[in-house]
């Protein structure tokens, strides 16, 4: 039997991830009070469910300073359970509760950002326990039910560590979520060779052009190291996502191929890994 609690911060998405859940054939029951989840867990263990998704979260009130204890207990006992625990940054988290008009759990009379910090305090113990840690800041609704099913439907394994690698344009700003920023206006641009003006880095003789020249292989081989070095040393810290973010002029051939580039090779690393032309099909 799998055995999901699904739990995680106000907004993240974890009505969404139960719905996604249910989808793909698992019991989901949400909201049940810390008192009960044990005596729930001796009941599915009686039953027919092979596959079940238990959500918890802030809603359960002061209970849930039990709920360490009772999680605790459950393993003494032999019953294995595996926590999601869905995050998202708190800007993002204010942003969609002024667009849902929604009141944040925690906050009552005071403001969202308080009742956001106050229940990062109240989960932080669920977060340290969690087995999947994903954070939905910059996940589209479709990436994130992909991911669900990969973890949960094809029992892929996956990494808690995200890494997004972005392609941009500096003539349209730099992308505010980066954490890291490559400038690869220095290589040679297609946009002044006639016949691929008009195309992007996703076409065959914009990459070959801009490969053709060894500093970006160069450029690729020392970023794809820095990388390498500096993840496990985010995770260490705590960190689960990354934004590298590299730009060119205009965000279509220079930037895109060399994102295309690094994203094949670190796709075959452990991480998690998203690919994204912000300005690829700007003034098309």
């Amino acid at each position: 039997m799998r055995f999901v609690v699904v739990t995680g911060m106000s907004g993240a998405g974890k009505s969404s991830v139960l719905k996604m859940l249910e989808d793909i054939g698992y019991f989901c029951v949400d909201n049940l009070p810390i008192p009960l989840v044990k005596k729930f867990a001796r009941l599915i263990l009686q039953g027919n469910q092979s596959k079940v998704a238990l959500g918890l979260d802030i809603r359960s009130g002061q209970a849930l300073k039990e709920l360490d204890a009772v999680l605790i207990d459950m393993r003494k006992t032999g019953f294995e359970y595996e926590i999601l625990f869905l995050d998202c940054s708190p800007e993002v988290l204010v942003k969609r509760y002024k667009e849902t008009r929604r009141i944040h759990p925690l906050s009552g009379v005071d403001r969202v950002e308080k009742g956001i910090a106050l229940e990062q305090e109240r989960l932080a113990f669920l977060r340290k326990k969690a087995d999947v840690l994903i954070d939905t800041s910059q996940l589209l609704t479709r990436e994130l039910k992909a991911q669900i099913s990969k973890i949960y439907l094809e029992d892929q394994k996956f990494d808690n560590f995200f890494v997004t690698i972005l392609s941009f344009g500096f003539k349209y700003g730099i992308p505010v979520d980066s954490d890291l920023v490559f400038d690869v206006r220095f290589l040679p641009n297609p946009f002044y060779i006639t016949e691929l003006k008009h195309k992007t880095g996703n076409e065959e003789d914009v990459q070959s052009f801009v490969m053709e020249s060894e500093t970006a292989g160069q450029f690729l081989d020392k970023l794809e190291d820095m990388l390498l070095f500096l993840i496990p040393n985010y995770i260490v810290e705590g960190k689960n996502q990354l934004v590298v973010s590299i730009g060119c002029t205009g965000g279509k051939h220079r930037s895109v191929t060399l994102v295309n580039e690094l994203g094949d090779r670190l796709s075959k690393t452990e991480y998690g890994l998203k690919i994204e032309h912000r300005d690829i099909d700007r003034d098309a």
